[in-house]
């Protein structure tokens, strides 16, 4: 029987008394393999590969590598042992270019000629696309992982783990990524990719081990499992993957948009004349390739980036009448009391500030509604515990620090803050991206119960699946311009590919 390339033996690792990340945990790793390790949201995987890469030490436990016990205390124990790992935020320096990120640290013999040279060869075996002369701010979020990858090959690394590799990669950036993952397989790599995608799991594994609250509940083989199996492994029990799309009568107007324009900072149109109608109990989901102008559009409807003139964005309120929205700043919007709600796409950067627990995190949306200078906690702590306890927020207390909770529950914390306000239009940008299956279904049924309550609900997503299952209509954008609205009912995936990369648009 083959050795393992890695073996962890009885692994535990605890933060403070509440938070036990990881329990007696058994996990083996071969060469020539593709090991997908699946769980949801604060399961405790990346605490288990932040071990094995030396970022985390075990509280508990050993780790073999090829069959000798190893102390793995820093990252360079890794790297020496073969060990590298892709995190899921990027750690590069932006003004420097890609090879001189991939020679950075590295003992001088490592000069930039011999290095080019090497790192060319990596690229031409493996299949990678990779300007090596590109500063990695002019660099798109896929080349930055290519980068990664990269940089973790050029220090030798035979066993190779990414955390959430296609969380914020286009399809035809996914397909790429396999491509290239296959032929390290081939090569005798050993890779372990840390998601929560259970097609990509299927597409590209061979084995599958999934954790469960911190443990391990089973390795399957790919070939011998489906996603129903896997999900009812992830949850412990079996749930309905099932998405109910209710029909919402007597619909009223909520938001007309006509010729919205929206340039970015090179001047480029971004969002180019779009225009479309959003009506009470209905869900727009909107479907496009990654930045073909999905996040300014909905930064423009809500006042966060200016539109161009001729853009109109009316509101349409039963209590506040018709208000125009372009020419008012967020803050405007907000203090005139119009009941608009924004999901941003950037959690912790737009959403959430991370040092903040849930109740300071509630209290910055009601902070300029109080009188005097002090601020009153009572209510927005009222609230924050009603976020906990409806959407099962996992978190110590109510004041830790929301960055250092799972992508799942920070979420949850964003989505349950933006329905408490009561919103009439409900904008929602990737609302389920890096969220495992459970927490993504409960995010559906959320939209689902606020549309069958009269508000209107934009749903900007990735999935086409879930996409034609959840709405009502959907528009298509490419490259900035609407290349069509189609029923969510009678669409096809075929229909929404081809109008995903249609040109020149449809108005």
């Amino acid at each position: 029987m083959q050795e393992a390339a890695v073996s962890m033996r009885h692994i535990s690792k605890s933060f403070g008394k509440k938070v036990i990340a990881n329990k007696n945990v058994d996990l083996d790793i071969y060469h020539g393999e593709i090991l997908s390790l699946l769980g949801e949201n604060g399961s405790g995987k990346t605490t288990l590969m932040n071990m094995l890469s030396g970022v985390y030490f075990p509280d508990e436990g050993e780790i073999l590598v090829n069959g000798e016990p190893v102390s793995i205390t820093c990252p360079k124990d890794a790297f020496d042992l073969g060990i590298g790992m892709v995190h899921q935020h990027f750690k590069l320096i932006d003004v420097f270019t890609a090879l001189e990120n991939i020679l950075l640290g590295l003992p001088k013999e490592n000069d930039t000629k011999s290095g080019r040279a090497a790192v060319e060869e990596i690229c031409r075996k493996y299949g990678f696309e990779l300007d090596l002369d590109k500063k990695i701010y002019d660099m798109s979020v896929s080349e930055k992982e290519t980068l990664e990858i990269v940089k973790t090959l050029y220090r030798g690394t035979e066993i190779l783990i990414l955390d959430e590799p296609t969380a914020v990669l286009t399809p035809q950036e996914t397909d790429k990524l396999f491509s290239i993952l296959k032929n390290m397989r081939e090569d005798g790599k050993a890779v372990v990719i840390i998601t929560h995608k259970l097609n990509e799991v299927m597409e590209i594994s061979d084995r599958v081990t999934v954790l469960r609250k911190g443990e391990n509940a089973g390795t399957v083989l790919t070939s011998e499992t489906n996603e129903q199996q896997l999900t009812e492994m992830m949850v412990g029990e079996k749930i309905v993957l099932d998405i109910n799309r209710d029909f919402v009568e007597n619909k009223a107007l909520r938001l007309e948009v006509k010729h919205m324009t929206v340039l970015n900072p090179d001047k480029k149109k971004v969002v180019d004349d779009i225009s479309f109608d959003l009506y009470s109990g209905e869900v727009l989901g909107i479907a496009g390739i990654s930045g073909s102008g999905q996040k300014e559009l909905l930064e423009g409807i809500m006042g966060l980036q200016k539109c161009e003139e001729g853009s109109s964005v009316i509101y349409y309120s039963t209590a506040h009448g018709t208000h125009e929205l372009v020419g008012l700043d967020t803050k405007q919007i907000i203090g005139y009391g119009l009941h608009l709600a924004f999901v941003p796409e950037d959690r912790l950067g737009m959403g959430l500030v991370g040092n903040m627990g849930i109740t300071d995190n509630v209290l910055l949306k009601r902070y300029r509604k109080g009188s005097g200078p002090f601020l009153h906690k009572t209510l927005p702590r009222q609230t924050a515990e009603k976020i906990r306890s409806e959407l099962e927020v996992v978190t110590p207390d109510l004041e830790y620090p929301v960055r250092r909770l799972s992508g799942g529950n920070v979420q949850k914390i964003l989505v349950g803050r933006e329905i408490n306000n009561k919103p009439t239009v409900l904008m929602t940008a990737y609302a389920v991206r890096g969220l495992d299956i459970n927490t993504s279904y409960t995010i559906y049924n959320i939209l689902n119960e606020q549309k069958k309550k009269g508000v209107a609900v934009i749903y900007v997503g990735e999935d086409l699946d879930v996409l034609l299952a959840l709405s009502d209509r959907i528009m298509v954008i490419c490259e900035g311009r609407m290349t069509g609205m189609l029923d969510g009912r009678t669409a096809t995936k075929e229909q929404l590919g081809y109008l995903m990369t249609k040109t020149g648009g449809a108005h």
